[in-house]
Protein backbone atom coordinates (compact mmCIF):
# COMPACT_ATOMS: atom_id res chain seq x y z
CA UNK A 1 0.00 0.00 0.00
CA UNK A 2 2.88 2.25 0.97
CA UNK A 3 4.60 1.49 -2.18
CA UNK A 4 1.53 2.38 -4.65
CA UNK A 5 1.39 5.32 -2.21
CA UNK A 6 4.64 6.81 -2.25
CA UNK A 7 6.15 5.66 -5.96
CA UNK A 8 3.42 6.48 -8.21
CA UNK A 9 4.51 8.63 -10.18
CA UNK A 10 2.76 12.40 -10.51
CA UNK A 11 3.51 15.46 -12.74
CA UNK A 12 6.92 17.33 -11.96
CA UNK A 13 6.01 20.97 -12.57
CA UNK A 14 5.99 21.75 -8.81
CA UNK A 15 9.88 20.35 -8.43
CA UNK A 16 10.98 21.80 -11.45
CA UNK A 17 9.71 25.27 -10.95
CA UNK A 18 11.31 25.15 -7.07
CA UNK A 19 14.36 23.83 -8.79
CA UNK A 20 14.84 27.18 -10.42
CA UNK A 21 13.59 29.30 -7.86
CA UNK A 22 15.85 27.52 -5.44
CA UNK A 23 18.88 27.86 -7.62
CA UNK A 24 18.28 31.70 -8.14
CA UNK A 25 17.69 32.20 -3.99
CA UNK A 26 20.74 30.53 -3.00
CA UNK A 27 23.08 32.29 -5.79
CA UNK A 28 21.42 35.43 -4.52
CA UNK A 29 22.19 34.35 -0.84
CA UNK A 30 26.07 33.66 -1.81
CA UNK A 31 26.45 36.50 -3.74
CA UNK A 32 24.49 38.82 -1.79
CA UNK A 33 26.94 37.90 1.40
CA UNK A 34 29.24 39.47 -0.80
CA UNK A 35 27.66 42.77 -1.60
CA UNK A 36 25.65 43.30 1.76
CA UNK A 37 29.43 43.08 4.03
CA UNK A 38 28.67 39.92 5.50
CA UNK A 39 31.58 37.97 4.44
CA UNK A 40 33.79 40.56 5.41
CA UNK A 41 32.32 41.37 8.95
CA UNK A 42 31.84 37.45 9.67
CA UNK A 43 34.80 35.91 8.13
CA UNK A 44 37.71 37.83 6.69
CA UNK A 45 37.72 40.68 9.34
CA UNK A 46 37.73 38.87 12.66
CA UNK A 47 40.71 37.11 14.14
CA UNK A 48 39.20 34.14 14.56
CA UNK A 49 36.00 32.36 14.22
CA UNK A 50 33.40 30.49 16.89
CA UNK A 51 32.81 27.54 14.71
CA UNK A 52 30.49 24.74 15.89
CA UNK A 53 32.22 22.91 18.79
CA UNK A 54 34.08 19.98 17.25
CA UNK A 55 34.71 21.93 14.16
CA UNK A 56 37.25 23.86 15.60
CA UNK A 57 39.49 23.10 12.84
CA UNK A 58 36.95 24.38 10.34
CA UNK A 59 38.10 27.98 9.90
CA UNK A 60 37.68 30.75 7.27
CA UNK A 61 39.96 30.81 4.02
CA UNK A 62 43.19 33.22 4.88
CA UNK A 63 43.43 36.17 3.36
CA UNK A 64 40.54 37.27 0.77
CA UNK A 65 40.01 33.35 -0.34
CA UNK A 66 36.37 33.56 1.72
CA UNK A 67 35.16 35.95 -1.67
CA UNK A 68 36.28 33.56 -3.87
CA UNK A 69 34.85 30.75 -1.84
CA UNK A 70 31.52 32.67 -2.10
CA UNK A 71 31.36 33.42 -5.69
CA UNK A 72 32.51 30.13 -6.31
CA UNK A 73 29.02 28.69 -4.35
CA UNK A 74 26.70 31.22 -6.33
CA UNK A 75 28.04 29.92 -9.35
CA UNK A 76 26.69 26.62 -8.03
CA UNK A 77 23.62 28.10 -6.89
CA UNK A 78 23.44 29.38 -11.02
CA UNK A 79 24.11 25.71 -11.91
CA UNK A 80 21.21 24.41 -10.27
CA UNK A 81 18.89 26.89 -11.58
CA UNK A 82 20.32 26.25 -14.99
CA UNK A 83 20.37 22.28 -13.99
CA UNK A 84 23.55 22.22 -15.25
CA UNK A 85 25.44 19.30 -14.14
CA UNK A 86 22.62 19.31 -11.35
CA UNK A 87 23.22 16.79 -9.30
CA UNK A 88 27.04 17.73 -8.92
CA UNK A 89 26.18 21.38 -8.88
CA UNK A 90 23.90 20.80 -5.94
CA UNK A 91 26.13 18.48 -4.20
CA UNK A 92 29.32 20.61 -4.34
CA UNK A 93 26.58 24.06 -3.05
CA UNK A 94 25.65 21.57 0.07
CA UNK A 95 29.32 21.11 1.34
CA UNK A 96 30.69 24.39 0.59
CA UNK A 97 27.14 25.77 2.58
CA UNK A 98 27.42 23.03 5.28
CA UNK A 99 31.35 24.31 5.75
CA UNK A 100 30.53 27.66 6.19
CA UNK A 101 27.79 27.00 8.03
CA UNK A 102 29.74 25.05 10.89
CA UNK A 103 33.07 27.29 10.63
CA UNK A 104 30.69 30.32 12.26
CA UNK A 105 28.49 30.91 15.11
CA UNK A 106 28.53 34.30 15.13
CA UNK A 107 25.33 34.16 12.85
CA UNK A 108 23.81 31.77 13.52
CA UNK A 109 20.45 31.16 12.19
CA UNK A 110 17.82 28.48 11.62
CA UNK A 111 17.06 29.17 8.14
CA UNK A 112 20.95 28.77 7.70
CA UNK A 113 20.40 25.24 9.25
CA UNK A 114 17.35 24.45 7.13
CA UNK A 115 19.23 25.40 3.78
CA UNK A 116 21.43 22.52 4.87
CA UNK A 117 18.92 20.30 4.92
CA UNK A 118 16.94 21.10 1.70
CA UNK A 119 20.06 21.17 -0.23
CA UNK A 120 20.54 17.50 0.89
CA UNK A 121 16.68 16.74 0.18
CA UNK A 122 17.59 18.11 -3.32
CA UNK A 123 20.61 16.58 -4.28
CA UNK A 124 18.33 13.17 -4.28
CA UNK A 125 15.60 14.59 -6.19
CA UNK A 126 15.28 14.28 -9.95
CA UNK A 127 14.88 18.02 -10.28
CA UNK A 128 16.91 18.44 -13.83
CA UNK A 129 14.46 16.21 -15.32
CA UNK A 130 12.27 19.28 -17.64
CA UNK A 131 13.62 23.18 -18.11
CA UNK A 132 17.39 22.38 -17.75
CA UNK A 133 20.39 22.14 -19.67
CA UNK A 134 20.84 18.41 -18.84
CA UNK A 135 17.71 17.79 -20.57
CA UNK A 136 18.90 19.88 -23.39
CA UNK A 137 22.08 18.27 -23.65
CA UNK A 138 21.10 14.66 -22.84
CA UNK A 139 17.14 14.67 -23.71
CA UNK A 140 17.20 10.51 -22.55
CA UNK A 141 16.76 12.18 -19.43
CA UNK A 142 13.51 14.34 -19.99
CA UNK A 143 10.82 13.00 -17.61
CA UNK A 144 6.96 14.90 -17.22
CA UNK A 145 6.58 13.51 -13.93
CA UNK A 146 8.60 11.95 -10.72
CA UNK A 147 7.50 9.65 -8.10
CA UNK A 148 5.12 10.76 -5.00
CA UNK A 149 7.98 11.44 -2.38
CA UNK A 150 9.57 13.54 -3.84
CA UNK A 151 7.05 16.32 -2.55
CA UNK A 152 6.19 14.60 0.09
CA UNK A 153 9.96 14.71 1.37
CA UNK A 154 9.88 18.64 1.37
CA UNK A 155 6.53 18.56 3.07
CA UNK A 156 7.39 16.99 6.10
CA UNK A 157 10.19 19.00 6.61
CA UNK A 158 8.94 21.73 6.68
CA UNK A 159 6.15 20.51 9.01
CA UNK A 160 8.67 19.69 11.22
CA UNK A 161 9.67 23.22 10.77
CA UNK A 162 6.69 24.83 11.76
CA UNK A 163 5.30 22.54 14.14
CA UNK A 164 8.12 23.20 16.50
CA UNK A 165 8.71 27.15 15.70
CA UNK A 166 4.96 27.18 17.16
CA UNK A 167 4.92 24.86 20.13
CA UNK A 168 8.85 26.56 21.08
CA UNK A 169 6.51 29.68 21.05
CA UNK A 170 3.91 28.39 23.79
CA UNK A 171 6.15 29.78 26.57
CA UNK A 172 5.25 33.01 29.28
CA UNK A 173 7.05 35.59 27.63
CA UNK A 174 6.12 35.19 23.83
CA UNK A 175 2.15 34.46 25.17
CA UNK A 176 2.11 37.83 26.91
CA UNK A 177 3.86 39.26 24.61
CA UNK A 178 6.99 40.47 26.19
CA UNK A 179 9.54 39.22 23.14
CA UNK A 180 7.79 40.24 20.57
CA UNK A 181 7.40 43.56 21.93
CA UNK A 182 11.21 43.85 22.89
CA UNK A 183 12.20 42.66 19.17
CA UNK A 184 9.87 45.42 17.51
CA UNK A 185 10.99 47.83 19.83
CA UNK A 186 14.10 48.78 17.65
CA UNK A 187 12.11 49.18 14.82
CA UNK A 188 10.26 52.43 15.54
CA UNK A 189 12.30 54.60 12.80
CA UNK A 190 10.27 51.84 10.15
CA UNK A 191 8.64 54.42 7.64
CA UNK A 192 4.70 53.68 7.93
CA UNK A 193 4.51 50.69 9.67
CA UNK A 194 7.52 51.55 12.52
CA UNK A 195 4.65 53.71 15.21
CA UNK A 196 2.01 50.73 14.32
CA UNK A 197 4.81 48.15 15.63
CA UNK A 198 5.25 49.95 19.07
CA UNK A 199 1.20 49.52 19.59
CA UNK A 200 0.09 47.02 22.54
CA UNK A 201 -2.76 45.15 20.27
CA UNK A 202 0.20 44.53 17.23
CA UNK A 203 2.00 43.20 19.43
CA UNK A 204 -0.67 40.40 20.21
CA UNK A 205 -1.54 39.85 16.97
CA UNK A 206 1.97 39.20 15.76
CA UNK A 207 2.36 37.01 19.07
CA UNK A 208 -0.61 34.40 18.18
CA UNK A 209 -1.08 35.30 14.61
CA UNK A 210 2.51 34.13 13.99
CA UNK A 211 2.37 30.76 16.81
CA UNK A 212 -1.29 29.88 14.36
CA UNK A 213 0.44 30.08 11.42
CA UNK A 214 3.24 27.91 12.18
CA UNK A 215 1.24 25.55 13.32
CA UNK A 216 -1.58 25.59 11.17
CA UNK A 217 -0.25 26.52 7.68
CA UNK A 218 1.10 23.13 6.61
CA UNK A 219 -2.37 21.19 7.39
CA UNK A 220 -4.23 24.46 5.74
CA UNK A 221 -2.21 24.07 2.53
CA UNK A 222 -3.04 20.44 2.50
CA UNK A 223 -6.64 20.88 2.57
CA UNK A 224 -8.40 22.34 -0.87
CA UNK A 225 -10.98 24.52 0.84
CA UNK A 226 -8.21 26.55 2.86
CA UNK A 227 -5.24 26.35 0.41
CA UNK A 228 -5.68 29.90 -0.84
CA UNK A 229 -6.30 31.37 2.38
CA UNK A 230 -3.23 29.66 3.53
CA UNK A 231 -1.36 30.52 0.98
CA UNK A 232 -2.18 34.41 1.10
CA UNK A 233 -1.72 34.12 4.96
CA UNK A 234 1.76 32.97 4.05
CA UNK A 235 2.39 35.89 1.33
CA UNK A 236 1.44 38.60 4.49
CA UNK A 237 3.83 36.54 7.21
CA UNK A 238 6.87 35.23 5.24
CA UNK A 239 6.78 39.42 3.75
CA UNK A 240 6.35 41.32 6.53
CA UNK A 241 9.38 39.08 8.49
CA UNK A 242 11.17 39.83 5.39
CA UNK A 243 10.63 43.05 5.41
CA UNK A 244 10.80 44.00 9.26
CA UNK A 245 13.52 40.96 10.50
CA UNK A 246 15.75 40.73 7.33
CA UNK A 247 16.20 37.08 7.11
CA UNK A 248 17.36 36.72 3.49
CA UNK A 249 16.17 34.33 1.80
CA UNK A 250 14.19 32.52 3.83
CA UNK A 251 10.97 33.88 3.23
CA UNK A 252 10.87 33.62 -0.40
CA UNK A 253 12.23 30.12 -0.10
CA UNK A 254 9.15 29.04 1.78
CA UNK A 255 6.71 30.65 -0.64
CA UNK A 256 8.32 28.77 -3.17
CA UNK A 257 7.82 25.66 -1.45
CA UNK A 258 4.22 25.85 -1.41
CA UNK A 259 3.57 25.02 -4.93
CA UNK A 260 4.06 21.63 -4.29
CA UNK A 261 0.20 22.11 -2.45
CA UNK A 262 -1.24 23.15 -5.69
CA UNK A 263 -2.48 21.44 -8.98
CA UNK A 264 0.01 20.63 -11.25
CA UNK A 265 -2.11 22.32 -13.83
CA UNK A 266 -2.37 25.13 -12.08
CA UNK A 267 2.09 25.65 -11.97
CA UNK A 268 1.80 24.27 -15.35
CA UNK A 269 -0.46 27.46 -16.37
CA UNK A 270 1.49 30.12 -14.70
CA UNK A 271 5.45 29.06 -15.37
CA UNK A 272 5.35 26.42 -17.69
CA UNK A 273 2.95 26.93 -20.33
CA UNK A 274 5.08 24.12 -22.88
CA UNK A 275 5.13 21.54 -20.95
CA UNK A 276 3.34 18.51 -21.55
CA UNK A 277 0.49 17.43 -18.77
CA UNK A 278 1.08 13.72 -17.44
CA UNK A 279 -2.30 11.55 -16.96
CA UNK A 280 -0.61 8.33 -17.25
CA UNK A 281 -1.03 5.30 -14.57
CA UNK A 282 2.93 4.80 -13.66
CA UNK A 283 4.28 3.59 -11.12
CA UNK A 284 8.44 2.36 -10.54
CA UNK A 285 9.57 0.61 -7.40
CA UNK A 286 13.60 0.45 -7.04
CA UNK A 287 15.11 -2.01 -6.05
CA UNK A 288 16.50 -0.46 -3.18
CA UNK A 289 13.45 0.93 -1.51
CA UNK A 290 13.72 -0.81 2.02
CA UNK A 291 17.29 0.84 1.91
CA UNK A 292 15.54 4.39 1.33
CA UNK A 293 12.97 3.55 3.59
CA UNK A 294 15.61 2.78 6.55
CA UNK A 295 17.11 6.20 5.53
CA UNK A 296 14.35 7.93 5.14
CA UNK A 297 13.06 6.75 8.56
CA UNK A 298 16.16 7.18 10.12
CA UNK A 299 16.61 11.02 8.92
CA UNK A 300 13.30 12.07 10.44
CA UNK A 301 13.48 10.60 13.21
CA UNK A 302 16.80 12.61 13.63
CA UNK A 303 14.34 15.60 12.53
CA UNK A 304 11.64 14.79 15.52
CA UNK A 305 14.21 14.03 18.20
CA UNK A 306 16.61 16.83 18.05
CA UNK A 307 13.96 19.59 18.92
CA UNK A 308 14.00 17.56 21.87
CA UNK A 309 16.50 17.22 23.47
CA UNK A 310 16.56 20.68 25.36
CA UNK A 311 13.62 18.80 27.61
CA UNK A 312 16.20 16.20 28.73
CA UNK A 313 19.07 18.64 30.07
CA UNK A 314 18.88 20.14 33.31
CA UNK A 315 17.89 23.67 33.35
CA UNK A 316 15.95 26.26 30.93
CA UNK A 317 16.62 26.26 27.70
CA UNK A 318 16.01 29.91 27.19
CA UNK A 319 18.99 30.37 29.99
CA UNK A 320 21.71 27.47 29.43
CA UNK A 321 20.76 27.54 25.55
CA UNK A 322 21.89 23.58 26.13
CA UNK A 323 19.83 22.22 23.10
CA UNK A 324 18.94 25.58 21.42
CA UNK A 325 20.00 25.34 18.08
CA UNK A 326 19.16 22.72 15.41
CA UNK A 327 15.75 22.86 17.39
CA UNK A 328 13.93 25.96 15.28
CA UNK A 329 13.58 27.69 18.16
CA UNK A 330 13.21 31.40 16.03
CA UNK A 331 13.53 34.81 17.59
CA UNK A 332 12.18 33.20 21.13
CA UNK A 333 14.35 35.57 23.59
CA UNK A 334 16.34 38.56 23.60
CA UNK A 335 19.84 38.78 25.70
CA UNK A 336 21.77 40.65 27.26
CA UNK A 337 25.40 40.51 29.26
CA UNK A 338 28.45 41.58 30.54
CA UNK A 339 30.92 39.57 31.14
CA UNK A 340 34.90 39.70 32.07
CA UNK A 341 37.60 37.44 31.86
CA UNK A 342 40.57 37.03 33.73
CA UNK A 343 43.36 34.56 33.01
CA UNK A 344 45.51 33.67 36.24
CA UNK A 345 49.28 32.38 35.18
CA UNK A 346 49.95 28.66 37.09
CA UNK A 347 53.08 29.45 37.95
CA UNK A 348 53.03 32.58 38.75
CA UNK A 349 49.54 33.66 40.11
CA UNK A 350 49.77 36.85 38.23
CA UNK A 351 46.24 38.23 37.24
CA UNK A 352 45.37 39.47 33.68
CA UNK A 353 42.44 41.06 32.62
CA UNK A 354 41.39 40.63 29.38
CA UNK A 355 41.14 43.78 26.74
CA UNK A 356 38.06 41.47 25.00
CA UNK A 357 38.36 44.03 22.17
CA UNK A 358 41.79 42.90 21.46
CA UNK A 359 40.22 39.62 20.63
CA UNK A 360 36.41 40.24 19.26
CA UNK A 361 34.53 42.25 16.63
CA UNK A 362 31.76 43.78 18.44
CA UNK A 363 29.10 41.24 17.85
CA UNK A 364 31.55 38.36 18.89
CA UNK A 365 32.02 40.42 22.25
CA UNK A 366 27.90 40.62 23.16
CA UNK A 367 27.98 36.48 22.23
CA UNK A 368 31.28 36.24 24.46
CA UNK A 369 28.91 37.97 27.08
CA UNK A 370 25.54 35.82 26.96
CA UNK A 371 25.61 32.54 25.15
CA UNK A 372 27.68 29.82 27.73
CA UNK A 373 29.58 27.57 25.01
CA UNK A 374 30.81 31.08 23.19
CA UNK A 375 31.81 31.88 26.49
CA UNK A 376 33.97 28.46 27.05
CA UNK A 377 35.13 28.61 23.46
CA UNK A 378 36.46 32.03 24.14
CA UNK A 379 38.52 30.30 27.68
CA UNK A 380 39.64 27.68 25.32
CA UNK A 381 40.94 30.13 22.59
CA UNK A 382 42.69 32.16 25.57
CA UNK A 383 44.45 29.86 26.80
CA UNK A 384 45.75 28.03 23.69
CA UNK A 385 46.60 32.11 23.08
CA UNK A 386 49.08 32.00 26.45
CA UNK A 387 50.37 28.37 25.47
CA UNK A 388 51.92 29.60 22.23
CA UNK A 389 54.04 32.65 24.66
CA UNK A 390 54.80 29.54 26.80
CA UNK A 391 52.37 30.08 29.64
CA UNK A 392 49.84 27.69 31.46
CA UNK A 393 47.18 29.29 32.47
CA UNK A 394 43.72 29.14 34.13
CA UNK A 395 40.50 30.96 32.97
CA UNK A 396 37.92 32.50 35.01
CA UNK A 397 34.53 34.82 33.52
CA UNK A 398 32.34 36.82 35.33
CA UNK A 399 28.99 37.45 33.62
CA UNK A 400 25.36 37.97 33.85
CA UNK A 401 22.96 38.38 31.68
CA UNK A 402 19.41 39.38 31.36
CA UNK A 403 16.91 37.05 29.50
CA UNK A 404 13.38 38.89 27.82
CA UNK A 405 14.59 41.72 30.05
CA UNK A 406 14.73 40.43 33.33
CA UNK A 407 17.25 41.28 36.24
CA UNK A 408 20.43 40.41 35.61
CA UNK A 409 21.49 37.67 37.34
CA UNK A 410 25.13 35.20 37.41
CA UNK A 411 25.46 33.18 34.42
CA UNK A 412 28.69 31.48 34.69
CA UNK A 413 30.42 29.94 38.39
CA UNK A 414 33.10 32.76 38.68
CA UNK A 415 35.30 30.06 40.51
CA UNK A 416 35.20 27.45 37.87
CA UNK A 417 38.09 27.28 35.11
CA UNK A 418 36.66 27.01 31.81
CA UNK A 419 39.57 26.55 30.20
CA UNK A 420 39.81 22.51 32.03
CA UNK A 421 36.52 22.31 31.72
CA UNK A 422 35.24 19.90 29.30
CA UNK A 423 32.35 20.41 27.11
CA UNK A 424 29.82 17.48 26.61
CA UNK A 425 27.14 18.38 24.20
CA UNK A 426 24.48 15.96 25.43
CA UNK A 427 24.40 17.18 29.59
CA UNK A 428 24.38 19.96 31.59
CA UNK A 429 27.55 21.67 32.15
CA UNK A 430 27.31 22.39 35.42
CA UNK A 431 29.55 26.03 35.89
CA UNK A 432 26.52 27.20 34.38
CA UNK A 433 24.79 29.18 37.24
CA UNK A 434 20.97 27.74 38.09
CA UNK A 435 18.31 30.17 36.64
CA UNK A 436 15.91 32.07 38.26
CA UNK A 437 13.04 32.58 35.14
CA UNK A 438 10.18 33.32 37.10
CA UNK A 439 7.82 35.44 35.15
CA UNK A 440 7.10 37.59 38.30
CA UNK A 441 10.61 38.59 38.62
CA UNK A 442 10.48 39.47 35.13
CA UNK A 443 10.81 43.77 34.19
CA UNK A 444 8.45 45.25 31.82
CA UNK A 445 10.21 45.47 28.92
Amino acid sequence: MIDRYLFRHIDNSALIVFRIAFGLLIFLEAIGAILTGWVKRTMIDPQFTFSFIGFDWLQPLPGYGMYVYYVIMGVFGLFVMLGYKYRFSIIAYTILWAGTYFMQKSSYNNHYYLLVLLCMIMAILPANRWASLDAKFNPKIKEISMPNWCSWILILQMWIVYTYASIAKMYPDWLDTSVVELLLRGKAHYYIIGDLMQQKWFHYFIAYSGLLFDLLVIPLLLLKPTRKFAFLASIFFHLFNSIVFQVGIFPYMSLALCMFFFPPAVIRSIFLKKKPAFNEQKMQLPSLRNVAYIAAAVYFMIQIALPLRHWFIRDNVLWTEEGHRLSWRMMLRSRSGTASYRVVDSKTNTVTHINMTKYLSEKQKNLASTRPDIIWQFAQHLKADYKTKGQDVSVYVNCSVSVNGRPYQKLIDPNVDLASVKWDPFRHSDWILPSNLDKNNASNP
